[in-house]
């Protein structure tokens, strides 16, 4: 379990959304957009749309929810960006297993007195955050297919990770699933990045900030640029995905799923402390 759970904080959870949201937020400002909509196309796309939908009826929800054109662009946003992906997520998972990535926040932890933990949420990317959560209309979240396609196939780049290594579906589908749609994804729609990141523990932000730049770095050197030099969609990676086994788990977790939302506000909750 503590492969898996360090692992996770690593990938979706935490450290690869971050790392998947400023790319595509520099990626859409590129593309024409103005910072708000590229903040809305990107993070807010995922918080308080994509997860919503994952949380509540499963992954493969997204696509099937999607037509005609939005779901090519989803599929060639997917089929670029899970190889990249699982090439970091293999890495990853390899150094937790190993006991590497753990030493590493150790050995972090003994240089905080010189080089304490900095704050992550101070880019362009997360101050125009700041501002469109001050306007955010919930019902008017747009469903960005393209966002949609790296972020789907990130999480199930991580789930195949897990399985491959033989982890149970209920422990891949907490690391990779519920905790990043039900438990994070949230706090980071409430308040951005670093509300999220820094209410975790020392290993999970410290871990988060080392890999986060990684998933940042290699979906806009392969992934984007598949998809801007013409690279055929990979058809067997979208049947794979369509008719992967763990949708119909995923979907009967759904089914447990509690009535209520996470709080993210509570007035007396610790993680105020934290965050200030």
């Amino acid at each position: 379990e503590y492969c898996s759970d360090i692992y996770g904080e690593r990938g979706i959870l935490l450290g690869a959304v971050h790392g998947i949201v400023e790319s595509l937020f520099r990626r859409y400002v590129r593309q024409g957009m103005t910072p708000e909509q590229a903040f809305t196309e990107s993070s807010e796309s995922i918080t308080g749309n994509i997860v919503k939908i994952i949380s509540t009826q499963g992954i493969k929800a997204v696509y099937d929810g999607l037509s005609g054109d939005d779901k090519k662009v989803f599929e060639k946003a997917y089929s670029a960006s899970y190889k990249p992906s699982k090439e970091i997520l293999q890495e990853i998972y390899d150094e937790v297993s190993s006991g590497n990535e753990i030493r590493t926040v150790i050995m972090q932890g003994d240089r905080t007195d010189k080089f304490p933990v900095g704050k992550i949420d101070g880019t362009y990317t997360w101050q125009v955050g700041e501002e469109v959560r001050a306007n955010r209309d919930e019902d008017a979240i747009p469903m960005n297919p393209f966002t949609a396609g790296v972020y789907v196939a990130t999480m199930m780049a991580q789930c195949d990770v897990l399985l491959e290594a033989g982890h149970p579906y209920s422990e891949v589908i907490n690391e990779s699933v519920i905790e990043a749609v039900d438990s994070l994804c949230p706090y980071m729609h409430y308040r951005g990045i670093a509300f999220m990141v820094d209410n975790c523990s020392f290993t999970a932000k410290t871990g988060s900030r080392k890999w986060a730049p990684r998933f940042d770095y290699i979906l806009e050197q392969l992934a984007y640029t598949a998809v801007d030099n013409g690279v055929a969609t990979n058809e067997e990676l979208i049947s794979d995905f369509t008719s992967h086994r763990i949708h119909g788990a995923v979907v009967e977790c759904c089914k447990l799923r509690p009535s209520v939302d996470i709080s993210c506000d509570t007035a007396s909750s610790t993680k105020e402390i934290v965050i200030e």
